[in-house]
């Protein structure tokens, strides 16, 4: 079957915002279309996986860098169905830029657009460390029981800022255990403490929280999870969550980092433990300065630019880290005089 001629967008922004993914309040770039990817012989009885990841002018450029590494690296690409939560508040010219730009790169894609409804999570959001993570599309993830559908009983959520460089099947295919509710990479080298503020462990309750969980509570990134959705509503965890976050707002300032430390008062010590290598994360550098990183020693299925630093925009400024090229054969904006001919490189 022949791959679909791709979908133009309305005309590009200026040049800089094109460059930047097209954030800010104009119209967003182009981009090419990716290599179709095709099931083998092999993939007549895989299962569904179900992706979700989030839809977003700012971030549009990583998503689809990050969907053409999944098929790109996957056994059976068209066993998989993408999930892409877009914010309610979004006018409707720009969400149908964005499903514009989305067939435009992947015109025969199985992916459905589910709207969140972003007052859910204002009155419980405070300000963070850096304004991206204030945002609250970022807080969707909390409430993707209630967003997708209850045929969906397990789902693999994806940060925008990532590459699959692996079969994402072997992920999917995570043992949760007979009770867990979520899956991640963890690790418990890192200072546990850091991400609660002296008021959360001077509180005689709130510490609290950690005792009598099944293993010591350790660190982990909320960017790459396996999520069981039926264990999920049934253990009631989007009202748990959303309780520390209203203690957050209302009661005490008990953490500085956006949606991670709800997750981590929530599930730290009760999540089913992932090889490090399908979230080897921090490559966008701290919050702050956003500095380059190496990887961690061990295995790579999975890149991860959490932090500050996004891959395409330090390249776009001419000022890359190392590890950025290793992101740039995915990138799917269209420049003008470039030869749609670079991917072959992922092809």
């Amino acid at each position: 079957m022949r791959v679909l001629a791709v979908v133009l967008l309305a005309a590009a922004c200026a040049a800089a915002a094109a460059a930047s993914g097209g954030g800010g309040s104009g119209e967003l770039p182009e981009f090419r279309e990716a290599p179709a990817f095709r099931n083998g012989a092999a993939c007549a009885d895989a299962p569904t996986i179900h992706i979700a990841m989030t839809l977003d002018g700012t971030y549009l450029r990583g998503s689809l860098a990050g969907v053409l590494s999944v098929l790109r690296h996957a056994a059976c690409p068209e066993s998989i169905a993408f999930h892409f939560v877009a914010s309610s508040t979004s006018p409707a010219r720009r969400l149908a830029a964005l499903r514009r730009a989305l067939a435009a790169a992947f015109p025969t894609l199985p992916a459905t657009v589910h709207r969140f409804d972003a007052r859910l999570v204002r009155g419980k959001i405070s300000s963070s460390v850096r304004r991206a993570l204030d945002q609250p599309l970022n807080y969707a993830r909390i409430y993707l029981a209630d967003l997708l559908p209850r045929s969906v009983s397990r789902v693999l959520y994806l940060d925008s800022d990532l590459l699959v460089v692996d079969d994402v099947a072997r992920l999917w295919a995570t043992d949760l255990g007979p009770d867990a509710a979520l899956a991640a990479p963890e690790y418990c080298h890192a200072n546990f403490t850091s991400y609660f503020t002296d008021a959360f462990w001077r509180h005689p309750e709130y510490a609290t929280v950690f005792a009598n969980r099944t293993r010591v509570p350790c660190y982990f990134n909320t960017g790459v999870m396996v999520i069981d959705l039926d264990r999920w509503r049934a253990g009631g965890y989007t009202a748990k969550l959303e309780y520390w976050m209203e203690v957050q707002k209302q009661e005490a300032r008990i953490y500085e980092l956006g949606s991670l430390p709800p997750f981590l008062l929530v599930f730290a010590g009760e999540v089913r433990a992932v090889e490090h290598r399908w979230n080897q994360h921090g490559l966008g550098g701290d919050n702050v300065a956003g500095q380059c990183r190496e990887l961690h020693p061990g295995p790579v299925s999975l890149l991860h630019w959490s932090g500050k630093g996004k891959p395409w925009l330090r390249l776009d400024a001419g000022r890359p880290c190392p590890l950025d090229a290793l992101w740039a054969p995915y990138d799917l904006l269209r420049r003008r005089g470039a030869r749609d001919d670079l991917l072959a490189a992922v092809a």
